[in-house]
């Protein structure tokens, strides 16, 4: 269990966020302590952008950790759902209340640190003694996505989307697991069993569903730019192929109950025995493990595009960034390196299943030893690899995405509209975006 003094729960959260946006003053008055000790304690607050009863547990015995080596100061622990954390951090931010640390991904960097709630961390770093040790390409790619090329995020965990498949019925059914785009149809088709209440594949049509959904199309299509010439590639010709296959596949070969599916319920139903693959990635790892034995389940890459190579999202990544009002720059700091420490990016990427960006841990036996981990090596060490990039630097880029992108997908499998239509929608506000971004742009020069 968790400590209680370091614990707020999601409905608490959701009261603080309420209170700061209806002008409640006094920064986190709710996280005051009545025991004295804890009161001479610098506390800092620390928001996970994924609570949950495989994550948070890591957390707490991390936290524990830092707080024996640093007696004096005390981190406040706040799990935010996943699927919600980004709306829960934009309150914050519109309110000016906001954590001292947090669990930041790379695609939200552009957006936190053009609305000025980051503190770039380039002078903490530089005199870092453990900085040769962090993956060079994942804080090039944190400085190079942002408006001022400066570093607000340490990455402390990889990832990559992969599908995860179950193996035993592959050998039941005397397949090999796809390598192509047609196997994996003809795979979803092959071990579909609606007697039995088998489907082939689960499509993610609820929140979140559209970062998945547009890693599989470049996938697919192996096209390398979001724009090409002022148009996004969004629409292209091979995108809508893909989609008019993959959207095909709801209710017949899919559960009709996708059209809503978050994800919790898409890997819910690959553990309970239900859906023979998954699109999603290896931080997973945790979940199927729990639920089932190794010989039931498998990572395998997506497969390689239609030009042959593999093609996999560049910088999706997972950092903690210090925010802008914390009266601690140098306790936060301090947390900050001990999560990126090597002892600590291994305790945790090892038990979520997600690949370190610490390079020493490459050397650790679990590392050697964990065959998705050594799945997602195989794609990003290929020479071949496409690294695509999305165009997190879009303010408006997350928010399309939630809204126009998840909703357009409920509303293809629901045929309100066609694959063209969607496709159409998503390409032209990702051009308004892009428009909207070179005159703020212009402005600030």
């Amino acid at each position: 269990m968790l400590r209680k003094k370091r614990t707020t729960s999601v409905m608490a959260l959701i009261m603080i966020i309420g209170l700061l946006l209806t002008g409640c003053k006094g920064k986190y008055s709710f996280y005051q302590q009545t025991n004295q000790e804890e009161d001479k304690l610098i506390k800092i607050i620390f928001w996970d952008d994924n609570t949950g009863p495989q994550r948070t547990p890591i957390w707490d015995e991390l936290i524990t950790r830092f707080e024996k080596e640093h007696p004096t100061i005390d981190v406040v622990y706040v799990g935010l759902p996943k699927d919600s954390a980004k709306a829960m951090f934009d309150a914050a931010i519109a309110s000016g209340e906001m954590p001292d640390v947090a669990s930041v991904y790379a695609s939200w960097l552009p957006e936190f640190s053009m609305r000025d709630a980051l503190m770039p961390l380039d002078t903490n770093f530089s005199k870092w003694s453990e900085k040769e040790k962090i993956n060079k390409a994942a804080i090039e790619f944190n400085k190079r996505i942002v408006h001022n090329q400066k570093l607000y995020g340490i990455p402390y965990t990889q990832n990559l989307d992969i599908l995860w498949v179950r193996s035993d019925w592959f050998k039941e059914a005397n397949l090999n697991t796809p390598d192509t785009w047609d196997d994996f149809f003809q795979s979803v088709e092959r071990l579909t069993d609606k007697m039995n209440n088998r489907y082939g594949y689960s499509i993610r049509g609820g929140a979140g569903g559209s970062f998945q959904l547009q890693r599989m199309m470049y996938t697919y299509s192996g096209i390398e730019t979001y724009f090409k010439d002022g148009k996004s590639t969004i629409n292209d010709p091979k995108h809508v192929e893909f989609l008019k296959k993959y959207f095909a596949l709801y209710q017949t070969y899919t559960p009709i109950s996708d059209i809503t599916n978050d994800y919790k319920a898409m890997i819910a139903g690959f553990d309970s025995g239900k859906i023979a693959m998954v699109q999603h990635n290896i931080g997973s790892f945790a979940e199927h493990s729990e639920a089932l034995n190794p010989g039931q389940f498998q990572a395998i890459p997506l497969p390689k595009s239609i030009k042959g190579h593999y093609v996999a999202e560049d910088g999706n990544t997972i950092g903690l960034s210090m925010f802008k009002g914390t009266e601690h720059p140098e306790e936060t700091w301090k947390f900050i390196t001990f999560i990126n420490s090597q002892w600590a990016q291994s305790f945790w990427n090892q038990r979520v299943g997600q690949i370190p960006t610490y390079t020493d841990v490459f050397d650790e036996e679990w590392v050697k030893t964990s065959p998705h981990i050594q799945t997602a090596l195989k794609v990003y060490n290929d020479s071949n690899t496409i690294l695509f990039q999305p165009p997190f630097y879009l303010t408006g880029y997350r928010t399309i995405l939630n809204t126009i992108v998840d909703t357009g997908t409920q509303s293809v499998l629901s045929g309100k509209i066609t694959v063209e239509e969607f496709l159409d929608n998503w390409a032209e506000a990702m051009e308004e975006a892009e428009r909207q971004y070179d005159e703020s742009l212009a402005n600030l020069r």
